[in-house]
């Protein structure tokens, strides 16, 4: 991909697709039926009714005095996907492999820069989402840090001119004061100061990461709900069971997040020894009845700057990709 100087979306054309794609003889892969566009007109004209595109960036993260590596999950998660097999469970038809962000890395480093920058990605995601939501499709964004939850949320909202419930698998709240300016750990709280976000619900926060206010916050805020991890550790019920009877009552229209951070050893900013498994996950996604009207999947890294690597983390997002499509398509096609 070629350099830029600029922020920008890269539209991606069938042959970029294509060139990810390890083709084999007597097999059909994901991105040889994904669909694509040659600009954002002609979303409404494609019958796939999921939009992939990435936000490879880590700004909001350094931001928020984390480690760099978020921007480099995009590519290696696209491959994996693309990879997978088309076949009766999935065809790929259904996706359409919209393109990526190009955001320039600041020329200064400091915190208050790089908050400037984040600022910046917001106006520049918000547009992209908005339109693919108002084209009826259904966004499926990777991050990337979770800042982008903010201009994801508004341009959902913009895009269905209305507010929206948000959903978030998470071990942080992220509703730090937006006083501080923008970057990974305050996108929710700007989402619910700015009214586009109505309830904000938060599965398995850690303990461990909550601050002495957050608990008297969510005791006097109606809008903001938490089930503790811990909690869900000590439960005599399943997790899955726990996130039914937790999100039973969220009305449409809904965002679901998934930071990956949540899930154990998974290489992010913030991984942690201790989450939920990967198949609890997959479970949750795999049984859902909810229509929601987009999927972020975001804090995920191939490598951090720190030197610690993984590159199964794409794959671990190729996952929670398809699980998603294929418990929401027979909820979006069936007749009324």
């Amino acid at each position: 991909m070629e350099k830029f100087t600029m922020d920008s979306f890269k539209i991606y054309s069938q042959s970029d697709v294509l060139n990810l794609v390890n083709q084999r003889a007597g097999e059909i892969k994901l991105g040889e039926k994904a669909q694509t566009v040659s600009s954002l007109n002609e979303l409404q004209n494609s019958s796939a009714k999921f939009v992939l595109l990435g936000i490879p960036e880590d700004v909001g993260v350094r931001a928020n005095y984390g480690i760099g590596g978020a921007k480099t999950v995009w590519p290696v998660a696209l491959k994996a996907l693309l990879n997978a097999q088309s076949n009766s469970f999935l065809p790929g038809e259904e996706i359409l492999i919209l393109g990526n962000f190009e955001i320039a890395e600041p020329s200064h480093k400091s915190v208050d820069e790089l908050r400037k920058k984040a600022t910046e990605i917001d106006d520049l995601v918000y547009p992209i989402i908005e339109k693919v939501v108002a084209a009826g499709k259904i966004p499926i964004i990777i991050g990337g840090g979770h800042n982008n939850a903010y201009p994801i949320i508004r341009g959902t909202s913009l895009g269905l001119k209305q507010s929206i419930n948000v959903v978030n698998i998470d071990a942080h709240a992220d509703l730090r004061n937006t006083e501080e300016g923008r970057h990974s750990g305050n996108g929710f709280s700007f989402a619910l100061k700015n009214g586009i976000l109505n309830q904000y619900r938060i599965f398995g926060l850690h303990q461990n990461y909550v601050n002495q206010n957050l608990p008297n916050y969510l005791e006097n805020n109606s809008s903001v709900k938490a089930i503790y991890f811990e909690n869900i550790l000590q439960s005599d019920v399943s997790i899955y069971q726990n996130w039914s009877e937790f999100t039973a009552d969220l009305p449409s229209p809904c965002g679901l997040e998934i930071d990956l951070d949540s899930i154990e050893n998974v290489l992010s900013s913030a991984v942690s020894p201790s989450g939920f498994a990967l198949n609890d996950i997959r479970k949750i996604l795999l049984s859902n009845k909810k229509k929601y009207s987009y999927l972020h999947i975001c804090e995920g890294a191939i490598e951090l700057t720190d030197g610690r690597k993984d590159l199964t983390t794409g794959k671990t997002i190729a996952y929670l990709i398809t699980d998603f499509i294929k418990a929401l398509l027979p909820r979006i096609y069936q007749q009324p």
